[in-house]
C-alpha cells in the first residue's frame, strides 16, 4: 500500500511538470505570435502573468509532494527537507509576483490570488521550521538563538497561513475549509510542538513584528524542478492558407 501511495505521488509530480510545460509553452511560444491588439483583448485569465503564475504554481505543488515523500522517507536528511521547503518558497513567491499587479478584483481571479498567498505563507512556515532544526544542531549559543528565532517565525507563519486559508475560502465563490493533508498535516502538529519545546521564553514579550525582524534569512537554493519541454504540433494541412483561400473562392462561386 505504501509503495502504491509513493508511486501515485510520483505520478502526480510528473503530471504537474507536464502541465507546467504546457503553460510555459503558451507563454514563450503562443502568446508572442498573437498580434498585440489580440493579446490586449484576451481575458485576464489568459494574461501572461496568470499563465506564468499557474506554471510556477504547478512546480510549487510538485515540490510540495517531493517534500512529503522526503518526510515519509527514513533516508531523507534535514538538509534535503530544508532545501525542498526553501525551493517551494521561491516558486510560490514568484507565482505571487506575477499576479500582484493584475486586475483580478472579481471572481476566480481574486480567489486565485488568495490561494497563491496562502500557499506562499505555508511554504515559509515549512522552510523556517527545517531551517530552525538545522540551526539548532549547532553547538554555539548564537546558532541556538538563530534556531529559536527561525522556529518562532515558523510558528507565526503557520498561524498566518490558517488566516490566509480562511480568506481564500471566504472569497467568492465560497468554498469549504479543506482537511489538512500531505506536508501541512504533518507540520501543523510538529511546528507548534517543537517550537514550544525549544523556545523557553515569555511569549508575551515577542510581537509578530519583533519575531519577523529577528528571523534569520533563509538559504537561497537553485530551483531544481523545471517544466517539461513541450513543442506545439505541426499545423494541420486544413489550416494551410492556400486551402483556406480555395475554400473561400469556392464559396464565392456558389
Amino acid at each position: 500500500m505504501l509503495f502504491d501511495m509513493t508511486e501515485n505521488r510520483r505520478s502526480a509530480i510528473d503530471i504537474l511538470l507536464k502541465a507546467a510545460g504546457y503553460l510555459d509553452c503558451a507563454v514563450k511560444h503562443v502568446l508572442p505570435q498573437l498580434p498585440s491588439e489580440h493579446r490586449r483583448d484576451l481575458p485576464v485569465d489568459l494574461a501572461e502573468g496568470v499563465l506564468r503564475a499557474l506554471c510556477l504554481q504547478a512546480l510549487g505543488q510538485g515540490v510540495d509532494i517531493q517534500l512529503g515523500l522526503a518526510i515519509d522517507s527514513t533516508k531523507a536528511t534535514l538538509a534535503v527537507k530544508r532545501r525542498l521547503a526553501c525551493e517551494m518558497v521561491k516558486y510560490w513567491q514568484q507565482a505571487q509576483d506575477n499576479i500582484t499587479n493584475l486586475p483580478l478584483a472579481n471572481g476566480w481571479g481574486e480567489k486565485h490570488r488568495f490561494y497563491v498567498k496562502w500557499k506562499y505563507i505555508e511554504a515559509k512556515a515549512a522552510a523556517y521550521y527545517y531551517h530552525g532544526l538545522i540551526l539548532d544542531e549547532g553547538n554555539t549559543e548564537k546558532s541556538h538563538g538563530m534556531a529559536v528565532s527561525a522556529l518562532q517565525a515558523a510558528d507565526e507563519y503557520l498561524k498566518e497561513s490558517k488566516r490566509a486559508c480562511e480568506a481564500f475560502n471566504a472569497a467568492v465563490p465560497i468554498s469549504r475549509t479543506p482537511p489538512l493533508w500531505g506536508t501541512m498535516k504533518y507540520l501543523s502538529e510538529k511546528i507548534p510542538k517543537d517550537t514550544s519545546s525549544k523556545v523557553r521564553i515569555n511569549q508575551d514579550l515577542y510581537t509578530y513584528e519583533k519575531i519577523m525582524e529577528t528571523a534569520p534569512t533563509l538559504p537561497d537554493f537553485a530551483l531544481a524542478l523545471k517544466p517539461d519541454e513541450y513543442q506545439l504540433p505541426d499545423v494541420d494541412s486544413s489550416w494551410n492558407l492556400e486551402n483556406v483561400n480555395k475554400g473561400q473562392t469556392g464559396n464565392n462561386k456558389d
